[in-house]
C-alpha cells in the first residue's frame, strides 16, 4: 500500500553495488537517518557510502506522518520523573534543535517539500490529568506551551496541551533532493557485518567505519538489540474532503487518533500494536469510520501503515553499537517520532564520528544503563518474546489450505505440519514456513496489511513470504498453489 508521500513524489534512481568496493564511512539504510547522516558526514569532508536493501525512502521513511515536532506523546513528565531534570532538559534540547535545522536546511538548500511550521498539540476527550502533569513539565524545562481546550478538532475536548514553533513536511520530496548528490547504491540488501567488512548479493563493501541507520540492527551480537527493543505498528489514512487543521494532533487516550494536514489531504492514525498481535485486523475499517463520522462526504486517497521501535526506557539508541566494534555506530529505537530523532541521530553521529563533543552528552548512548527506568519494559518484552517462541499453532476451524476463505490468511495444520497459508481473492494460494528467520519465533498473520509478523521482534514478510521489515534478513520459502 502506497502512502501519499509515494503517491506524490518522483523517486530518484541509484544503481546497484557490482563488485567490491571500499569506502571510509558505510552508511546501512537509505532513510532520512541514514541519507542525513550521510549529508552531514559528506559535507565535512568524509567519503561516505550508503546502502540500501530497497529503494531510498522505501522504509519508515515513506510510510510516516511526518511530523516535525518536539512534543513526544506525555514523555517529559516521565523523563523528570525517571532521569531527572538534567536529562529532561538535554532531551528536549536536542529535538528542538531538530525542528530548528529542518527550517535551516529547507531555506539554505531551497527543498521544495512543503515545509511549513505549525504548532504541536496533545489531546485528550476524557481526563486532563495527565496533562497537567506534562504541562508542568514544560513549565519546569522552560517548553513554549500552555493547555487548551480549543484545537479546531472536529469534537470537544476535555484538554489539550499546545508546543509552538514545530513543522510538518513532505517526507519524500525532502529525502529526494538530500539523496540526489549522494553514493548510494539500491537494491543492495547487507547480509552480514564483520569488522569493515559489509557483505551483499552483489559484492563486499570495505569501510573504516559502519553506522546501522536501518531501522532495527540486524546484528544480534554484540549490541543485543533484540532484547532492548519491541516494535509497534500503526496506520494511517489520507482524507480528501474533511475540514482543514492548523495543527498537529495526537490523542493520549487509547482510542486517540493522529491528525495532521497535508496540502489538500488530511491524514488521520491511529490502531496502535504490537507487531504480530493484530490476527483479528479491522485497524483501517476502523479509522475509516472515525473520518466518516466526522466528516460524511469525505473519501479515502490513500491507506499505510508503519512500523515503530520501542526502546525498553523511552531514549532512543544513538552512538557506538557496543564497546566491543569502536568504528561501529548505530541509529535505533525513535518510537513514534522518526523525524526529530533522525535529526538529533544526524548531528550526534556526524559529531561522534569526526572526534567532536555531542551537545547531548550521554543521553542518546546504547551504553546506558537505567534499571529502574529499564527493567518492567525488559521483562514484558522477554516475556512475550518466550510465548512468540513457544506458541505453539492451535490450527484454523479448516484443516486445511484449500478451506480458507479467498482473501484470508492464517496458520493451519497440513498433515501435522505447521503452514502459515493465504488465500487471495483469486484463489491462488501461497504456503509459508511460520518460523521467522530471525530466531525462530512463530509468525502471525496481520489481515490489514497482508503480510507475516513475528510477535517478538517485530520481522515482517509479505504473503509471498518476501522480507518487508527486518532484524530477519532473508524471506521466507514460499509454495504457490
Amino acid at each position: 500500500m502506497e502512502s501519499i508521500w509515494q503517491k506524490t513524489s518522483q523517486p530518484v534512481s541509484k544503481p546497484t553495488l557490482t563488485g567490491d568496493i571500499s569506502t571510509e564511512i558505510a552508511i546501512i539504510g537509505g532513510g532520512l537517518t541514514g541519507i542525513l547522516t550521510a549529508h552531514y558526514l559528506t559535507g565535512a569532508g568524509r567519503e561516505v557510502t550508503v546502502l540500501e536493501a530497497r529503494r531510498v525512502g522505501s522504509g519508515q521513511t515513506g510510510h510516516t506522518t511526518a511530523k516535525i515536532t518536539a512534543q513526544h506523546g506525555l514523555c517529559y513528565a516521565q523523563l523528570l520523573k525517571q532521569h531527572g531534570e538534567e536529562t529532561a532538559r538535554a532531551y528536549a534540547a536536542a529535538n528542538l534543535q531538530a525542528v530548528t535545522l529542518y527550517r535551516q536546511l529547507v531555506d539554505s538548500l531551497s527543498i521544495p517539500c512543503d515545509f511549513e511550521e505549525a504548532p504541536s498539540f496533545l489531546y485528550t476527550c476524557r481526563d486532563a490529568g495527565a496533562l497537567t502533569a506534562e504541562a508542568e513539565a514544560y513549565r519546569v524545562l522552560g517548553l513554549d506551551g500552555g493547555l487548551t481546550t480549543e484545537t479546531g478538532l472536529p469534537f470537544p475536548v476535555a484538554g489539550a496541551l499546545r508546543l509552538d514553533g514545530q513543522a510538518r513536511f513532505h517526507p519524500l520530496k525532502f529525502l529526494y533532493r538530500l539523496a540526489a548528490p549522494l553514493r548510494i547504491y539500491e537494491h543492495t540488501r547487507v547480509l552480514t557485518v564483520q569488522d569493515g567488512t559489509l557483505t551483499t548479493e552483489h559484492g563486499a563493501v570495505h569501510a573504516e567505519k559502519v553506522v546501522f541507520a536501518c531501522h532495527f540492527p540486524f546484528v544480534n551480537h554484540p549490541g543485543y538489540y533484540f532484547m532492548r527493543m519491541h516494535q509497534e505498528r500503526s496506520y494511517c489514512i489520507a482524507v480528501q474532503g474533511a475540514q482543514p487543521l492548523e495543527g498537529t494532533y495526537l490523542g493520549i487516550d487509547e482510542d486517540g487518533l493522529s491528525f495532521r494536514q497535508a496540502g489538500k489531504f488530511l491524514l488521520v492514525g491511529g490502531g496502535t500494536h504490537r507487531t504480530g498481535d493484530n490476527r483479528q485486523g479491522g485497524q483501517f475499517a476502523n479509522l475509516e469510520a472515525r473520518a466518516q463520522e466526522f466528516w460524511p462526504e469525505c473519501k479515502i486517497a490513500a491507506r499505510w501503515s508503519a512500523q515503530d521501535c520501542m526502546p525498553m526506557d523511552g531514549i532512543p539508541y544513538i552512538g557506538a553499537f557496543s564497546s566491543e566494534t569502536p568504528n561501529w555506530f548505530v541509529a535505533t529505537g525513535f518510537q513514534k517520532w522518526g523525524m526529530t530523532s533522525a535529526m538529533a541521530a544526524a548531528r550526534l553521529l556526524t559529531a561522534q564520528i569526526q572526534g567532536e563533543p555531542a551537545e547531548s552528552g550521554t543521553l542518546f548512548s546504547p551504553q546506558r544503563f537505567r534499571p529502574s527506568a529499564s527493567a518492567a519494559q525488559l521483562f514484558r518484552d522477554t516475556a512475550e518474546a518466550a510465548r512468540g517462541i513457544s506458541r505453539t499453532a492451535f490450527g484454523l476451524p479448516r484443516a486445511v489450505a484449500d478451506a480458507l476463505p479467498p482473501g484470508h490468511g492464517g496458520i493451519v495444520s497440513v498433515q501435522g505440519e505447521k503452514l502459515g497459508v493465504y488465500k487471495a481473492k483469486n484463489g491462488d494460494t501461497f504456503a509459508i514456513d511460520p518460523r521467522c528467520p530471525h530466531l525462530g519465533c512463530q509468525l502471525e498473520w496481520n489481515p490489514d496489511s497482508l503480510s507475516w509478523e513475528c510477535p517478538c521482534h517485530g520481522s515482517r514478510f509479505d504473503y509471498r513470504g518476501r522480507l518487508l521489515d527486518g532484524p530477519a534478513q532473508s524471506g521466507l520459502a514460499c509454495e504457490k498453489g
